[in-house]
Parts: C-alpha cells; sequence; structure tokens
C-alpha cells in the first residue's frame, strides 16, 4: 500500500496545528491509510522533510498549516522533479492563511481533509519558479507580491496575536502611511519592456491571497501563465481607497490598476524591492526578479 508523509507545523494558526494532530491521526486510521506524522522544528523544516520523503517511497505528502507550510513541502517536493510531477500533494488547512489549498479544493473542515486524502481525486496545476538577484531559486503556487503588498506582509510579521482581517488591516494602514517608499522599476513581459513607478506588482498563479485580497479575480491554476497585478503610484489618500476595493475584486477599472499575462517577468530596479513569496519573507529586498510559469508541475488531491 502506498505510504503517506503528514507534515505538520504545530505553530501554524497560532498553534492549531498541534491542537488538530489527534484529530488528524484517529481520522486518517479510520480511513486505513498507512501513514507517518512529522512536526516541523523552525523555518525550512518541511522543504527538508517533503525532499525526503520523496526520496523514500512515499506517494502522497501532506502539508498540515498555511500558505508558508504548503510553500515548502512544494518546495520540497520539487527539488527531485525536473519541472515534472512527482509525489501528490495534500493539503489540510490549518494557518491564518490558507489561499492555495482551499482555492485548489482542500476543505477547511480536518474531517473532510481526510476524506478528500483517503478519495485520492487528483488535478495538476502550474507553478511559478522565481531567482532573486540571480542565486536565490524558489517555486511558488500562488503569488509573489513586490512593493505595496510585499511591505504589508512584512508588517504583519511584526504583529503578535492576530489573526486574518484583524492582522492585515493594521499592517496595511501602516505600509500606506510609515513604510511605503514607491520603487521605480524595468518591468518585462515575455519580452516587451516597460518603466514605471510601481506601487505593487503582484504576479499571480491564482486569484487571492491574505484570505480576503482578490488581485486577480480571472487567474487560473492550471492556464500556463501567470497574470499580473501592476498597480502605478498614486496618493497615499488614494491607496487608502483601493485597499476595499482590492478586497472586493473591483480594483481593476481603476485607472492606476491594469492587468497582463505572461510566461517570463523580469523585474528590475536600483530602488530596494520589497517582496513576498506565497506570504514568505524570504530576503530584506532585491534589485532583480526573474520569475517563470512552470506548467502542470504539480499533481494534488482535490475534491473537485
Amino acid at each position: 500500500m502506498p505510504k503517506t508523509m503528514v507534515i505538520v507545523n504545530p505553530n501554524a494558526g497560532k498553534g492549531y496545528g498541534a491542537t488538530i494532530i489527534p484529530e488528524i491521526e484517529r481520522c486518517l486510521r479510520r480511513q486505513g491509510l498507512v501513514f507517518d506524522l512529522v512536526r516541523t522544528r523552525g523555518i525550512g523544516d518541511a522543504i527538508e522533510i517533503a525532499s525526503l520523503a520523496s526520496t523514500q517511497g512515499y506517494e502522497t505528502i501532506v502539508a498540515v498549516g498555511g500558505d508558508g507550510t504548503t510553500h515548502e513541502v512544494i518546495n520540497g517536493m520539487m527539488i527531485h522533479s525536473n519541472g515534472h510531477p512527482t509525489g501528490t500533494l495534500a493539503c489540510i488547512p490549518a494557518g491564518s492563511g490558507n489561499d492555495f489549498a482551499v482555492m485548489n479544493g482542500a476543505p477547511s473542515d480536518v474531517h473532510e481533509a481526510c476524506d478528500v486524502i483517503a478519495a485520492g481525486q487528483t488535478q495538476v496545476v502550474d507553478l511559478g519558479l522565481l531567482t532573486i538577484d540571480g542565486s536565490l531559486q524558489r517555486y511558488f503556487d500562488n503569488t509573489v507580491g513586490i512593493g505595496f503588498d510585499g511591505m504589508v506582509v512584512i508588517e504583519t510579521r511584526k504583529i503578535k496575536h492576530l489573526r486574518g482581517i484583524a492582522l492585515y488591516l493594521p499592517a496595511v494602514l501602516k505600509t500606506i502611511f510609515i513604510s511605503m517608499k514607491i520603487p521605480h522599476v524595468e518591468l518585462t513581459l515575455d519580452g516587451e519592456a516597460q518603466e514605471l513607478d510601481a506601487l505593487m506588482l503582484t504576479i499571480c498563479n491564482g486569484p487571492r491571497e491574505g484570505g480576503t485580497f482578490h488581485l486577480a479575480p480571472e487567474a487560473r491554476f492550471d492556464d500556463g501563465v501567470l497574470d499580473v497585478v501592476i498597480a502605478r503610484a498614486v496618493s497615499r489618500l488614494e491607496m487608502l481607497r483601493l485597499v476595499p476595493r482590492f478586497m472586493r475584486g473591483t480594483h481593476l477599472t481603476h485607472p492606476a490598476v491594469s492587468t497582463e499575462r505572461a510566461r517570463k517577468i523580469e523585474i528590475r530596479s536600483d530602488d530596494p524591492l520589497h517582496l513576498h513569496v506565497d506570504g514568505e519573507i524570504l530576503i530584506d529586498y532585491a534589485h532583480e526578479i526573474q520569475i517563470e510559469v512552470v506548467p502542470s508541475a504539480l499533481r494534488m488531491l482535490s475534491r473537485y
């Protein structure tokens, strides 16, 4: 019988990941699944565990946590992939943000999520491949946010004991009125270059980030392209007005906002480029970012 590796971030969701471990074990045993369960201890652990599991015959690797945990598990799986699906990802959402998992058919209820794992229905989705300053390379499953939303994620890391919208709104306000410095960038999409003062550049594999912000409503995980949301410089007051539009997905009618689709994206700036990758901060800032889509790179279990 194929083996399953369950990788749990016990700190996900302010400790929620740890509390649901007994329930996960009961549910998977009830389904008759053969599995091992490992807890992560710190940043990067899930990459190493998933990488090792991929070489040890584990057919299914389950990420229990939020978007950061899933991001690490996917990167561990992709180490041995050469850009093609290797093994199968499953998700049990347990974090403050679960965008990728939920949008790809992972139920938030633990019992239902385990039912999906047991059912074994799969889909294949695209990933993005990111290179920062010519050296640091990562796969991403959902979004890379450069500028405004990168700064918002940086600010959320400074706020303790809050989740969801209560976490993001104070971070948004601090970014608008204190932290934000708008960079001048050269943006190249599939070989076509332009220069702009960029409030925000978000490269989207999926339509939503932060649990609330519907940045690219038309983005699909399986269309072989990435959606690029471009927001040009506006006043701080106009930034504030844009926030609820980003939440509702109505920002694309604003004159400062546009969207493009591309397979290869390059972003360069002499100014610091602050960025998040699937909600994670990998470096303080960058000056050169290259991104390309990797079509049909990941097989995952889904109820869709």
